[in-house]
């Protein structure tokens, strides 16, 4: 089992508390076949990934920002039956003391809530959407808003990631990764432990140092 000490957690959302890589793969799809173009390209690189980087990446001929209006649904038509919670996800986050976790997303706010809605999993005070950077992952902007708006310095921020990208991204921004094999293999993760879900994270001890920041022990089934 793997020890961290940290005074947050900062969950990536999809693949990592929230099951929707097969919805995710099916926008995507439906978008490429509207525009006549191949979705396989897109859906190697769309995990962990804005939908903006995503085709800069796998269509660097289209114009991406005219191109995401097209993409983005305002409202995710049949995602009440395609969206739940990972396994672990809610016992972890209940675990969690108030405040002492986060989320950073490459989805908008307001899809990210409403999947966490629909998983029936709570709503954290800090939640970075894909509209609060001006760089999507691998970038370390997410992670690193995140961190500022729990009064945190990074390296006291635990990340939890299920894509590269996201891995990259808080490796960049100065966290210890954990990562969970639910869309990657471990060895396309990274991280300083892999573990298979949410279901193999615990919280172990919650304490204060001496300058009276809440420490949270944090335990991992290693795989």
């Amino acid at each position: 089992m793997k020890r961290f000490e940290c005074s947050a957690v900062v969950f990536d959302l999809d693949g990592v508390l929230v099951d929707s890589a097969a919805y995710v793969e099916q926008q995507w799809r439906r978008w490429a076949a509207a525009k006549g173009l191949d979705p396989e390209p897109f859906l190697r690189v769309c995990h962990g990934r804005r939908a903006l980087e995503t085709i800069r990446l796998a269509a660097p001929h289209l114009d991406a920002e005219a191109e995401l209006a097209a993409f983005v649904p305002t409202v995710e038509a049949g995602a009440e039956a395609a969206i739940g919670p990972l396994s672990g996800a809610a016992r972890l986050l209940e675990s969690l003391p108030a405040g002492s976790w986060g989320v950073a997303t490459s989805g908008t706010r307001s899809v990210a809530t409403a999947r966490l809605r629909r998983a029936g999993l709570p709503v954290p005070a800090v939640l970075v959407g894909a509209e609060d950077v001006v760089r999507g992952k691998p970038s370390p902007d997410a992670y690193l808003l995140a961190a500022t708006m729990l009064a945190l310095e990074p390296s006291d921020c635990l990340v939890v990631e299920d894509a590269p990208a996201g891995v990259e991204a808080a490796r960049s921004a100065g966290m210890p990764v954990i990562g969970v094999t639910t869309t990657h293999q471990p060895a396309q993760l990274p991280t300083d432990t892999c573990a298979a879900s949410l279901a193999g994270v615990h919280l172990g001890r919650v304490s204060r140092d001496a300058a009276g920041r809440q420490r949270l022990e944090i335990l991992v089934v290693e795989i």
